[in-house]
């Protein structure tokens, strides 16, 4: 794996949020912070903040298990790399990987395996993707974690688009996707990279603390004073003092 460049943890927030910005927890506001969202100033800290707070409605518990030194990079996927790389490991990936989360065991199973039900048809969906990919753009970004470029990497978002291409081709895996890698030397005491008991009670206890709200979620608490009375009808935030930054809905 090549290491191109430094990213920030806001970029890396945007791009996940981006991906994520279509689901039912969005749908309340989606028309507010659309443009937030999808045209992204990562330069702006209160933007960053708000993103944040956005992508934890969902995801919260996914970034809290994540070590706080994750650097993280862009990178370029070599060849090499396809024998480390590993889907996440929930919901319909468990009864396709039969055991083995590899990317390359998975798509062989979709390839050569017969399976039936629900898990019949999320393969369908991923064979549809897959076909879209031969003849269609996509600069959307997937994300992976890892210890170092040596190690196996599990991918945090980005496990349908990943297969998807590889069933296409492994040129459109390594080419078609921007794709971030957040690495830390104690990356082993994430639940998402290596599931165990003491990484599992770790993120039993998170989930526990925040059952009842999540505070980094909620974006009435962290908006600056002044900020908070959104403007009726509009689809950006109204700031508490006039900058000369052109804002989310004025551009």
């Amino acid at each position: 794996m090549k290491r191109l460049r430094r990213v920030t943890e806001a970029e890396v927030i945007s791009e996940f949020l981006k991906n994520e910005f279509y689901q039912e927890e969005f749908h309340r506001d989606r028309e507010k912070y659309e443009q937030l969202v999808m045209d992204a100033d990562v330069t702006d800290e209160t933007e960053n903040i708000l993103r944040k707070a956005l992508l934890f409605r969902r995801r919260g518990h996914m970034w809290r298990e994540l070590p706080a030194d994750t650097q993280w990079w862009q990178v370029q996927i070599e060849p090499a790399d396809l024998n480390l790389i590993r889907v996440f490991p929930r919901a319909q990936w468990r009864k396709i990987a039969g055991g083995n989360f590899l990317l390359l065991d998975i798509v062989r199973r979709i390839r050569t395996e017969r399976f039936s039900g629900r898990t019949r048809d999320f393969i369908a969906k991923v064979q549809a993707l897959s076909y879209r990919l031969r003849v269609d753009s996509d600069s959307s970004s997937v994300l992976l974690i890892g210890v170092d470029e040596t190690s196996p990497f599990t991918i945090l978002e980005g496990n349908h688009r990943l297969t998807a291409a590889l069933l296409a081709s492994q040129h459109i895996l390594q080419n078609r996707f921007r794709v971030m890698c957040g690495f830390s030397p104690r990356m082993n005491e994430s639940c998402w990279y290596e599931t165990n008991v003491p990484n599992l009670w770790r993120y039993a206890k998170h989930r526990v603390q925040n059952l009842f709200g999540d505070k980094e979620a909620d974006i009435e608490r962290i908006l600056p004073v002044g900020t908070r009375a959104l403007s009726s009808g509009t689809t950006h935030y109204e700031p508490a003092v006039s900058t000369n930054k052109v804002l989310p809905g004025q551009k």
